[in-house]
């Protein structure tokens, strides 16, 4: 791998601030990977072989719950890892990965994985952590699904994805990666027709602009206030 791929691991979350020679063990430890759009680095229930971070396209994570409903937890856009549970013996991915469109990852196996972890401490130490955040991130998701109603779920999605893909515009902050009503949808748990009908509400209202594909947020307050149940 060339020194721009090893400098590419510094805009990754998992790797960010870490000395110039733990980014050159990893890159040289770690294999490309190119995925079609449609297709799956990994499936809900595999074994995990792999840890990846995405360099380029745009992938969706997703589940699959006991009703057979697919549900969308994450929009992934590069540098993002993800399947850090891989480290773990005898682990499943509890997620579908599937690229959005042509994407590429950087892709460690297990043996590579975890023999970087035993070399570099501070790594098995973040691996951990993600590992936990996750967790409680998944915990966080089921919560709202089960327990709020729709459109603070859907007000909660909007700001998620603003906060992770956002991009200043003339008029607000748009999400920087194409996003479907359809998608919102599954983000939420909920149908097309719910979330066509409260995006237009909101459209109205002066609180997001949408288009095919796009959307922006203009109004973050009140949105915030809806995301937050006040009055």
């Amino acid at each position: 791998m060339s020194s721009v791929d090893h400098q590419l691991l510094r805009q990754c979350a998992y790797f960010a601030g870490m000395p110039e020679a733990i980014l050159q063990t990893a890159a040289a430890s770690a294999h490309s990977r190119r995925i079609l759009g449609g297709e799956f680095f990994f499936q809900q229930g595999d074994h995990a072989s792999h840890f990846y971070v995405l360099i380029e396209g745009n992938a969706r994570l997703s589940q699959i719950t006991p009703e057979g409903r697919q549900i969308i937890m994450g929009l992934l856009r590069p540098v993002h890892e993800i399947g850090i549970i891989a480290a773990i013996d005898g682990s499943r991915y509890p997620l579908d990965l599937q690229a959005t469109q042509d994407s590429v990852a950087l892709a460690w196996d297990q043996a590579a994985l975890r023999a970087l972890l035993e070399a570099e401490p501070i790594l098995a130490l973040r691996a951990l952590r993600m590992v936990s955040a996750r967790f409680v991130e998944l915990q966080e998701r089921y919560r709202e699904l089960a327990t709020e109603r729709v459109e603070r779920r859907l007000a909660r999605a909007v700001l998620r994805l603003v906060a992770q893909v956002g991009q200043p515009s003339s008029d607000g902050i748009t999400i920087g990666l194409p996003l479907a009503r359809q998608d919102l949808a599954e983000l939420t748990g909920t149908t097309l027709f719910t979330v066509s009908r409260t995006l237009s509400a909101w459209e109205e209202a002066g609180i997001i602009r949408s288009a095919r594909e796009r959307v922006t947020l203009c109004d973050a307050v009140r949105l915030q206030a809806i995301a937050e149940d006040l009055p």
